[in-house]
């Protein structure tokens, strides 16, 4: 995935760079969509709904490209185990644990722990075999968990804080993320950026369905349908189309064009931007002692980490 076929032509790295400015700002104004929505919808009416319309946008598109172009490899029989258990944690754990976690806990709190990933991707590679842990190596992790475990504490460490049920909720989440990270290469040379996007999301559609089946039934009895209002309907649209389709489709893009490791990167400002974007915006986001602490910890742990990982000095332009 890192390596650029000589066939395809190098975009500009304005054109990267935008894109990628696009991405994240996607991802970032995303937490506070979902926070707008979560109080206009139940949490998992949301999540579930969510999933469903992504996998529909996805599999339209992905027919609507086959129509037009007559070609696109088709999914072979052998890897229907594969995008189902990728679609289980890319999905069904990532997508969903996501907005439910965020339902509990603050924004900043939950962009932190999403932008431990790599160090979650870097432990399961090890079980794998793929990586080897160093000194630096676990320095950095120790610091990014310390980090984390200072934002838990914010409220006292107990299940009955919501904030930390929200934390624990969205640490599973990366979790799942980090699984697929590290499994989906199996077949991510085999398949395309839309038909990973649509076959995984279609897989995690199918697991999600009783729940989004479920959620329906529910409104419909209650008769909440009308009381969803607007915010709620428009944030599930844009958590869907934008957070679920757009950016990830950009981001697999950007990756056929730029290593692996530049591109991750990035993704340390997610936390910076998630979190000022959450306390300009929001009234019940704010800075606090442990949400400075913690975050330090966080990025300075991840950033050594993954610095160490590549073998590449701050500043390295090296692809």
């Amino acid at each position: 995935m890192e390596a650029v076929s000589s066939e395809v032509q190098r975009p500009s790295a304005v054109k990267l760079g935008v894109l990628i400015a696009l991405m994240l700002l996607m991802w970032a104004v995303n937490f506070i969509i979902a926070k707008v929505g979560l109080q206009h919808m139940d949490v998992y009416a949301l999540a579930a709904f969510r999933v469903e319309l992504a996998a529909l946008m996805l599999g339209v598109l992905l027919l609507v490209k086959r129509a037009k172009d007559g070609g696109g490899r088709k999914l072979e029989k052998g890897d229907l185990w594969t995008f189902g258990y990728l679609g289980f944690f890319m999905v069904a754990v990532n997508q969903m644990c996501f907005t439910v976690g965020l339902n509990y806990t603050s924004i900043g709190h939950a962009s932190l722990i999403i932008g431990t990933g790599p160090i979650l991707v870097l432990l399961l590679a090890r079980t794998q075999g793929l990586e080897h842990l160093t000194v630096l190596k676990v320095t950095g992790m120790a610091l990014s968990f310390a980090g984390v475990a200072l934002l838990a504490a914010e409220q006292g460490i107990s299940l009955r804080s919501g904030t930390l049920r929200g934390d624990l909720i969205t640490l599973v989440g990366s979790v799942g993320f980090a699984c697929y990270a590290v499994w989906g290469k199996k077949v991510a040379a085999k398949y395309d950026t839309l038909e990973m996007n649509a076959y995984n999301y279609l897989a995690g559609a199918l697991l999600v369905l009783p729940l989004a089946v479920w959620q329906v039934v529910k409104m419909t009895r209650e008769g909440s349908w009308g009381a969803v209002g607007w915010q709620g309907w428009l944030a599930m649209v844009y958590m869907a189309a934008f957070a679920s389709v757009a950016a990830y489709l950009i981001y697999y893009w950007v990756l056929r064009h730029m290593a692996a490791s530049r591109l991750s990167a990035f993704s340390y400002l997610l936390p910076v931007m998630a979190t000022c974007l959450g306390i300009l915006l929001l009234p019940e986001e704010r800075v606090t002692r442990h949400l400075v602490g913690g975050g330090a910890l966080v990025l300075v742990g991840v950033y050594l980490t993954e610095v160490h990982r590549r073998g590449v000095k701050p500043g390295d332009n090296n692809e």
